[in-house]
């Protein structure tokens, strides 16, 4: 049985999950928890609220798989949902400010061997915190290691547009590093 669920791809288990198969639908969250959370935490900016959208996000999987084709790579269409789910959650919460808040909180315990490290982690998620949605969202996705096509599928642009995103990026972070020397 183990043999048979490592073989079974991620698209036949979303479909199978959105007919009712409930160990389908359990072995897709096994297979996609840990990486949805890392996601998650990234467009959020913190611990705990990253929790809160992926608890947001399992418990309504099972009717959002009804609304799953088949038609991308399941990992594609899950981020999309996240995606979705965080920009409905920052809507709600009205504030760029309190997303921001905690975007450093991790770094906290990392280990003093780590300091110059995290130092500069620190400060790269707080300037991301400064960005735009849009291109905080195409930065979360791109240090998910996903490439810009991926990501273009996911957040429903072109890979061009998120190659432009990227070089924003780039010279947003320049910029603001200049400004603090």
């Amino acid at each position: 049985m183990i043999v048979m669920r490592m073989k079974t791809g991620d698209k036949e288990l979303a479909l199978a999950a959105k007919g009712g198969d409930a160990k389908a639908f359990s072995l897709l969250l096994e297979r996609f928890y840990d990486r949805l959370f890392g996601l998650c935490f990234r467009l959020m900016g913190s611990h705990a609220e990253a929790e809160d959208l992926c608890q947001d996000i399992c418990a309504a999987l099972p009717a959002k798989l009804t609304r799953f084709e088949g038609g991308s790579a399941f990992s594609t269409w899950l981020y999309r949902v996240a995606v979705n789910a965080a920009h409905d959650r920052r809507r709600r919460a009205g504030t760029r400010a309190k997303v921001a808040q905690g975007w450093g909180d991790w770094e906290v315990n990392r280990t003093e061997a780590m300091r110059e490290q995290a130092e500069a982690q620190d400060w790269l998620i707080r300037a991301v915190g400064t960005l735009s949605n849009d291109l905080r969202d195409t930065v979360a996705l791109v240090m998910d290691d996903m490439n810009h096509r991926e990501v273009g599928e996911v957040l429903g642009v072109s890979e061009g547009t998120v190659s432009w995103r990227m070089s924003e990026v780039k010279k947003h972070l320049k910029a603001l590093k200049e400004s603090e020397q």
